[in-house]
């Protein structure tokens, strides 16, 4: 499995828009993101860098491989 990648949420966000995603709402520095086919929800904080631990579990929602996401930065 490839390392995860040190990203900022404005760029977690792109890649995300690029499988489908879209921005439904923010509330602070969160911002909730939605696919209606496949239906899934995440949420991705707006920060300079997301940590490790949480670009996982952003993933995991997304449905996405380290791999598919680090191909589609």
């Amino acid at each position: 499995m490839t390392k995860l990648p040190s990203v900022s949420g404005r760029d977690c966000i792109k890649v995300l828009q690029k499988v489908g995603f879209y921005i439904t709402r923010q509330k602070g520095s969160h911002i909730n993101l939605r696919r209606d086919d496949p239906f899934a929800k995440t949420v991705v904080p707006d920060h300079k860098e997301i940590k490790k631990g949480t670009l996982k579990a952003i993933l995991k929602d997304a449905n996405l491989t380290v791999d598919e996401f680090i191909a589609l930065l």
